[in-house]
């Protein structure tokens, strides 16, 4: 496994100390984060980096291909490391919980859906939304 500074200098960038905390923060977290998140873990450790080098630092990530930015809702971007292997996730419409999925979508697309016959996907985003385990009970009442 790659150092994070290791995985910072392997995407073209200039390794700092902030960009190092910050992508530390986002590998140690669980789930998708977003800004507020990544300056909450670590505001109390290094009080001077500031809310905008972090949204900074997650624009200049997303560009490299190091992060994701995902939109499961229109008032937040949220960010994963980019991932290794093909998943997609599942949103709940009421608490907003996200669920992480595996599934060969993009070989079942090139293999089954005739007008994918010949292209090269090289990526895939696919977000479905509905109702969580938890939140249904109260869909009934």
């Amino acid at each position: 496994m790659k150092t994070t500074r290791q995985e910072i200098i392997r995407r073209g960038l200039k390794v700092t100390n902030q960009r190092t905390i910050i992508l530390e923060a986002i590998r140690t977290s669980r789930g998708h984060v977003d800004a507020d998140e990544v300056w909450q873990r670590i505001h109390k450790k290094y009080p001077r980096l500031s809310l905008s080098t972090v949204y900074r630092t997650l624009q200049k990530f997303k560009q490299s291909g190091l992060v994701e930015e995902l939109h499961f809702s229109e008032e937040h971007h949220h960010y994963e490391l980019k991932p290794t292997t093909e998943h997609y996730h599942l949103v709940c419409n009421e608490c907003g919980s996200v669920t992480e999925f595996k599934y060969p979508l993009t070989k079942i697309v090139q293999n089954t859906v005739p007008e994918a016959a010949g292209f090269k996907i090289t990526g895939a985003d696919v977000t479905l939304t509905g109702i969580c385990p938890k939140c249904r009970p109260h869909q009934l009442k």
